[in-house]
């Protein structure tokens, strides 16, 4: 990282940025360009670990690269504001953002239904969120348990 003063290394700050969020994209490895989607999320903290939830059809290209390579970066960002000094002409953007890697894990359907509540508890500040559990056989359900993550803000 270029601007270590902008660089966060406390975890738990980075967790409270991440829970702010409420886009994640991620990259998937598509050959000579990178394929990325921006993803509704849950998050976990588990065993020491941050695990990020994914849900989606049952098939689609993005179920086929995860099957070619489950290697996926991630990135999020939020709390964006334009400052912009217009006697000095200078403008900029405050912003906090986390970037990092993991890899993909496609869950069972016994798995599939914690995940889910993690993922509508990001949306809905709680885990016990209402979903038909109809919908679980029929959509995919996976996990990313991060490998390796960086963080930063500017104010």
């Amino acid at each position: 990282m270029r601007r270590h003063d902008r660089e966060i290394t406390d975890k738990n700050e980075i967790l409270e940025i991440m829970n702010r969020c409420d886009v994640c994209r991620l990259a998937f490895n598509d050959g000579d360009y990178p394929y990325i989607l921006p993803l509704n999320f849950g998050i976990e903290e588990k065993d020491g670990h941050i695990i990020l939830y994914f849900h989606s059809a049952l098939e689609g290209y993005k179920t086929e690269l995860i099957k070619r390579d489950n290697r996926v970066s991630f990135e999020m960002d939020c709390k964006h504001e334009l400052k912009y000094d217009d006697e000095k002409g200078y403008c900029t953007m405050a912003y906090e953002s986390v970037i990092g890697r993991g890899r993909i894990e496609v869950l069972p359907d016994e798995e599939k239904a914690n995940a889910l509540r993690k993922l509508m508890g990001h949306y809905h500040q709680s885990d016990d969120a209402y979903f038909n559990p109809a919908a679980i056989p029929r959509t995919l359900v996976y996990m990313m348990v991060i490998e390796g993550m960086t963080a930063k803000r500017k104010l």
